[in-house]
């Protein structure tokens, strides 16, 4: 072990997490040069962009660029690809379980594109109250596996939410790696609930434009009726 490489690291098939040297002052840089271990610095990226498309099967990613791969394969894939690239490196202070912060930098490389890819699906595939829902149990399902609470039963609702919102996540998302950027480049669905023709500025029978008048009105209403009645006691 070198001195100058002697942080403290946690790795598996998902990410690897560094602790410990410079990353001890929130202040200092991290030294990436020395410091990564599955990828490379944005900088160092190349200069030609990674074209990739990933498909998922009820929120289950099956397919890397049209060919068949298992989770782990495809993840160990992403991994490289992703690293190559400069993708997911964070810089973090955390909250730790027994009170006190922590400054550590994390390298997720194949995680980060799986999470940008799936959310572009959810986006299409999703209604707006179930996505908005869901992004509060991903907080409090993140809070209880980072607090080791995985065999509780409220880890086990949560999933059967989660597990049911997934069932329309089907659809194949295409993505460009660009120097730690993961740029959407479309994404496709049999359940996509985005409607070309309601989203169009010509939307024929489906939707009158005058309509929205009317539902501006009556959404404003009650701050409308605020502002009257705080104008009224103001005299």
């Amino acid at each position: 072990m070198k001195k100058e490489d002697s942080y403290s690291r946690d790795r598996n098939m998902w990410h690897i997490s560094h602790e410990g040297l410079e990353l001890e002052n929130p202040w200092n840089a991290p030294h990436y040069e020395t410091l990564l271990k599955l990828g490379v610095s944005p900088e160092k990226a190349p200069d030609a962009p990674t074209l990739i498309s990933l498909t998922f099967d009820k929120g289950i990613p099956t397919h890397l660029d049209g060919i068949a791969m298992e989770p782990s394969a495809l993840l160990e894939k992403l991994n490289e690809l992703g690293g190559a690239n400069g993708i997911g490196i964070e810089d973090i202070v955390e909250n730790r379980v027994v009170g006190m912060k922590s400054r550590g930098v994390y390298e997720t490389p194949g995680g980060t594109i799986l999470y940008k890819a799936h959310e572009e699906l959810e986006h299409l595939t999703l209604d707006r109250e179930t996505y908005r829902f869901k992004q509060g149990v991903a907080l409090e399902f993140a809070d209880l596996i980072y607090n080791g609470k995985w065999f509780t039963p409220l880890r086990e609702a949560l999933q059967a939410f989660v597990e049911s919102t997934q069932t329309v996540v089907t659809g194949e998302v295409k993505l460009k790696l660009y120097k730690g950027n993961i740029i959407s480049q479309g994404a496709q669905s049999p359940f996509s609930l985005y409607s070309e023709d309601l989203a169009s500025f010509t939307t024929g029978d489906l939707y009158d434009h005058k309509d929205a008048g009317g539902f501006i009105t009556l959404y404003g209403l009650p701050l409308r009726v605020r502002a009257l009645m705080q104008k009224a006691r103001e005299q």
